[in-house]
């Protein structure tokens, strides 16, 4: 079954667990959240990564700034979060801010989050990929899975925490999942904030 971001969320909210988890825990029970909380509290993720309430008010400015004939042309800027001054001055912490940077400098992502995507945008999305099937003479039947398909492929275009992390000989895998397992191994809530791209003549 479908599972819109909302209720991924929704469920987030309630348990602190992961995006990932939550959508595969949401899917794992066809989209009944009692059974969905259930199921995450059975496999440790509930409470392991239950950190949502914490305040994250610590962290650092990670900065990427793109030079081009001795004049700066791009730069980014990434506010990753995190709860304490131990964890935001150490030099991992710093280290994969600066990464972020660089990632967005090279993939210009338009958001944060799926559920920061506005919803006319997404619907947007979906007529010209209908129109497109519909041209190309796609049947009726699969144009549902198509739709649902290149949705995710947009998400993973445009969404920084679900575009792949540009760096792989640093990690290979979503920049959103990078993430949680940072703050899994070192033991607080961590997230990026927010992050502002500028380029000249853009």
């Amino acid at each position: 079954m479908s599972i819109s971001a909302s209720d991924v969320k929704k469920l987030r909210d309630m348990t602190g667990a992961g995006m990932m988890d939550a959508k595969e825990a949401l899917k794992e029970t066809n989209g009944d959240f009692d059974a969905a909380v259930k199921y995450l509290r059975e496999k440790g993720l509930a409470d392991s990564k239950k950190r949502s309430d914490r305040e994250a008010n610590q962290g650092t400015i990670g900065e990427y700034i793109h030079f081009q004939q001795d004049r700066a042309v791009a730069g980014v800027l990434v506010e990753l979060a995190c709860e304490t001054d131990f964890v935001a001055k150490s030099p991992e912490f710093k280290d994969i801010a600066k990464q972020i940077a660089m990632h967005v400098a090279a993939m210009r992502p338009g958001f944060l989050n799926i559920e920061d995507v506005p919803e006319d945008k997404i619907n947007e999305e979906k007529e010209i990929i209908l129109k497109q099937s519909e041209n190309e003479g796609k049947p009726k039947e699969v144009m549902e899975k198509i739709v649902e398909g290149k949705i995710s492929s947009f998400y993973s275009d445009t969404v920084l925490n679900e575009q792949i992390f540009v760096n792989p000989e640093i990690y290979e895998g979503k920049v959103g999942v990078m993430i949680e397992e940072m703050s899994g191994k070192l033991g607080e809530r961590i997230y990026i904030k927010k992050f502002s791209h500028l380029e000249v003549g853009k």
